[in-house]
């Protein structure tokens, strides 16, 4: 939200009136306590005039982001597929 709010200067309060979207739930997606929804992504969408595509691809890649993290020690250990059976 930080690359909508602040440079078209649009608080919480506004977003969530605009969207009826309850202020609790835009803040908690503003720290990244709660994911973008279809249904929020469909009115974010219709306010910012974009795509609701858009605010669903942003929340997939936060997602894998904060995964990657979680799971790196895992990851690290898994070697990739090769087909010499050497």
């Amino acid at each position: 939200m930080e690359d909508f709010l602040k440079p078209l200067q649009i608080t919480a309060y506004r977003l969530a009136k605009n969207t009826a979207i309850p202020q609790t739930r835009i803040s908690e997606i503003i720290k990244g306590n709660r994911r973008i929804t279809p249904d929020t992504a469909l009115r974010f969408s219709r306010f910012f005039g974009n795509s609701p595509i858009f605010w669903l691809g942003l929340q997939n890649e936060f997602d894998l982001q904060e995964e990657k993290v979680n799971k790196d020690q895992v990851l690290n250990k898994i070697k990739h597929y090769s087909s010499n059976t050497d």
